[in-house]
């Protein structure tokens, strides 16, 4: 059964379904559309384009969809605005930025938990299953892929990726691509894979000890971005996890790739 509390204020483009619960002191602005089971606690706010996914909750004083921190949005702007997955959880005071076209919206993924504070800037996506602790942020524009975690106070620069199950430190300032199973410390550092999560995902040993051998053999030793993508892929030929590695640093991408401590690059990234 659905339940409004009569201290909320719901624009009358606000779709709702069922069994969706608004609590005390929510503003709903625009074209918003909750799914069935979407839980509002209190005091939130929210202005469309906006989708939030089935049996998602936002805590008290969360913030979602409210124009982008740029210089170039002026009010009235065209967005696709945000969209927010199924069974996320949304802790008190997190914000979600809109995106700053009409084209693609600013993403979050299915079961993501977005603890106290933290934050999504405009155009950025994660995707399922992350973990965004307390303080941490995402600048404009950044990804973060599936099961990725990032600790408390983490911050990515504007574009930066992170691939899939990799580990941002509490406190680190992350400037440079994160490859996907690797654990990131200090600036643009990556200090081994991210082997409690692989454990925890059920990888098997043999792929986790190829990940390993492949973060040795690529990440710690000197080489350009082609030696390394080219390494990456011979490599891969036998591990589909390793193969994967090798797409993210092939990719098309705005910003330099970490490395390993071993390394001696300038703030240790491959250009």
């Amino acid at each position: 059964m659905t339940s409004v509390h009569p201290t909320s204020i719901l624009s009358k483009d606000c779709e709702i379904g069922e069994g969706v619960v608004i609590g005390p002191w929510c503003v709903v602005s625009g074209r918003v559309k909750l799914a069935d089971g979407v839980r509002l606690i209190g005091n939130v706010y929210l202005n469309g384009p906006l989708t939030i996914g089935p049996r998602t909750v936002l805590y008290p004083f969360c913030s979602i969809g409210f124009a982008a921190q740029h210089l170039k949005v002026k009010p009235g702007d065209a967005t696709a605005g945000v969209v927010i997955g199924a069974d996320c959880t949304l802790r008190e005071h997190v914000t979600v930025h809109a995106a700053t076209h009409d084209t693609n919206p600013t993403v979050v993924g299915d079961r993501g938990l977005m603890m106290v504070n933290s934050h999504l800037g405009h155009d950025a996506r994660t995707g399922n299953d992350v973990v965004l602790v307390n303080n941490s942020a995402l600048g404009g524009h950044a990804t973060v892929g599936d099961s990725a975690t990032l600790g408390g106070g983490a911050l990515l620069h504007q574009f930066v990726r992170v691939g899939r199950l990799a580990f941002v430190g509490g406190g680190t300032r992350a400037v440079a691509d994160v490859p996907p199973f690797t654990s990131a410390v200090e600036r643009s550092r990556l200090s081994g894979i991210n082997l409690i999560g692989m454990r925890r995902a059920g990888f098997p040993r043999d792929q986790i000890t190829s990940v390993r051998e492949a973060f040795r053999k690529s990440f710690r030793e000197p080489m350009t971005r082609p030696e390394m993508i080219q390494k990456l892929k011979k490599l891969g030929e036998r591990c589909e996890l390793v193969a994967e590695m090798a797409k993210f640093v092939g990719d098309c991408a705005n910003r330099p790739i970490s490395v390993g401590y071993d390394r001696d690059d300038r703030e240790g990234a491959v250009i």
